[in-house]
């Protein structure tokens, strides 16, 4: 499991990286955000929910049904807009509150 990072849409912010429970997450010379081991990455999505600038995107393999699609979020005052795009470019939108989007 991993995500990537869209460096022209990374504003530096550091959220990301203060949210990433396996500190994976750190920032590169101009502050950007890279990954150091994307395969260590837990999927956990901490930081593609906190990015603002939807930079995140969280990859969807085929060990968790994603069939090689893309998982990254977009805010908007409280509510979290989950955008999937499958492997042919198709778009998916699920918006939750986002208090609950960490309910399981």
């Amino acid at each position: 499991m991993s995500i990537t990072i869209d460096r022209e849409k990374c504003t530096s912010c550091g959220k990301c990286r203060e949210v990433c429970p396996g500190s994976l997450l750190y920032a590169a010379q101009d502050g950007k955000t890279e990954i150091r081991y994307p395969k260590d990455c837990w999927g956990c999505t901490s930081c593609v929910k906190e990015c603002r600038f939807t930079a995140i995107k969280y990859y969807l393999g085929p060990d968790i049904g994603g069939k090689g699609g893309f998982l990254r979020t977009k805010q908007e005052e409280n509510l979290l807009h989950w955008i999937i795009t499958g492997p042919e470019g198709e778009e998916k939108v699920i918006t939750v509150d986002k208090s609950k989007a960490n309910a399981y």
